[in-house]
């Protein structure tokens, strides 16, 4: 039989070996995941472990055994150099050649790095992706220590929280005109901001980095675009991520924002797939690259279940969260070219929703610290109805009841 071979370590690699063993396939199974330790969960990376509440093994998306139980090889801290589609073989950073029937390429994003020749080298300044940057930034969580994040997106504003939990003076610097800008309307923005000045972090937005300031190697100041000059004893970038396509790149598979995928994680190559950060895939009228465990686990399992003859094409119903503080915020869907944007006032004072339209179709929610508002905008979703925004507006309608006498 034909081998499977998988690159990379996250979410997206291990759900698509899951469900591949799930539905009985029998071939070989290989993960190459160039980081030392077993697969994990990232999320808690920027928040629970970061704050010493949990360990590796806590967050450990398998334990070793399960890979053994179910004969899956997993070759970790190896990376996969090169990809020979003709010959149907990867080459390690080993030497090491894998042969391959089908390949899985679940390679992920990298962050977005500050340019060294603006003190992006300097000590001190750290990213946020993975478990070595997690365990390289814990020790500078001292409380006292003064801490900049660039970059007010989800990532940057839960190292925030952690460091304003843990006692450091914490200032947050966005470019844009408010945090959050890209990804969530100006009143999840605003309850956020509100959120993180009252624990006394200090947020500056339309405000950007110009570039850090060392001394003896190590960063020691930041400079501004508004002209201010921050001491700082240590920052960390947040400014996204890009996916890894150099492989896909280099072997000749189709590539833009991402590899380029059809709704069964096939790209342009039939013995060739691609899954999680790094792929792009069609929705709507285009094409879209998302960053979240749903669409890791839900595309690897879609092309989990091409591989095992049983297609079934991938319908995405995206969702995401944060933990910033004791606030839950949980996005169903997404809110790209929405027109509107209705408010509804949770159960508790710290509780609401945001509901986006574009004019009248449901595109999304934000459920800010209210679980039963996400679950049921999640289920409109998949169901493609859209909710009567007169009806939604109404402090008085249970929310529950209407959206479960519409999906009667």
């Amino acid at each position: 039989m034909s081998a499977i071979v998988i690159v990379g370590g996250g979410q997206a690699a291990v759900a698509a070996a899951a469900r591949l063993r799930a539905l009985k396939v029998e071939r070989p199974i290989t993960i190459i995941a160039d980081e030392a330790v077993l697969p994990y969960q990232r999320p808690p990376l920027s928040k629970s472990y970061l704050l010493g509440g949990a360990s590796l093994t806590d967050i450990l998306l398998r334990p070793a055994s399960w890979y053994a139980d179910l004969g899956i090889e997993i070759l970790t801290g190896t990376r996969v150099d090169h990809i020979d589609r003709n010959r149907q073989r990867v080459t390690c950073d080993t030497g090491e050649e894998r042969a391959y029937g089908t390949l899985v390429l679940a390679t992920g994003g990298s962050p977005r790095a500050w340019p060294a020749t603006l003190g992006g080298n300097l000590g001190g300044v750290y990213v946020a992706r993975n478990k070595a940057d997690a365990d390289r930034l814990m020790p500078e969580m001292i409380p006292g220590k003064t801490m900049l994040v660039v970059g007010g997106g989800y990532v940057g504003l839960e190292a925030a929280a952690v460091g304003a939990e843990l006692g450091l003076n914490v200032t947050v610097i966005e470019a844009d005109a408010r945090i959050l800008n890209r990804v969530a309307s100006s009143a999840t923005s605003d309850f956020l901001r509100k959120l993180h000045v009252r624990h006394g972090v200090s947020i500056k937005e339309s405000t950007g980095l110009v570039r850090f300031v060392g001394n003896n190697g190590r960063v020691a100041e930041a400079e501004t675009s508004d002209g201010s000059i921050l001491p700082i004893d240590f920052a960390i970038v947040g400014i996204g991520i890009t996916p890894n396509i150099g492989l896909a790149e280099g072997c000749g598979l189709a590539v833009m924002n991402g590899i380029l995928v059809d709704a069964f994680g096939r790209t342009s190559d039939p013995n060739v797939y691609a899954v999680g950060d790094c792929a792009a895939f069609p929705y709507g009228q285009g094409t879209v690259r998302l960053e979240c465990v749903q669409n890791a686990i839900d595309l690897a399992e879609a092309a989990a279940a091409s591989i095992a003859g049983s297609p079934k094409p991938y319908v995405p119903v995206p969702w995401f969260w944060s933990d910033q503080y004791d606030a839950k915020l949980q996005i169903a869907g997404l809110n790209t070219g929405y027109t509107d944007v209705l408010s509804r006032a949770g159960k508790t004072a710290d509780a609401r929703s945001l509901w986006y339209f574009d004019k009248e179709r449901f595109l999304a929610v934000d459920a800010i610290n209210d679980g039963k508002s996400f679950v049921m905008g999640k289920k409109l979703l998949a169901r493609g109805i859209s909710p009567s925004r007169d009806i939604l507006a109404d402090p008085d309608i249970d929310v529950v009841g209407y959206v479960q006498s519409l999906l009667r």
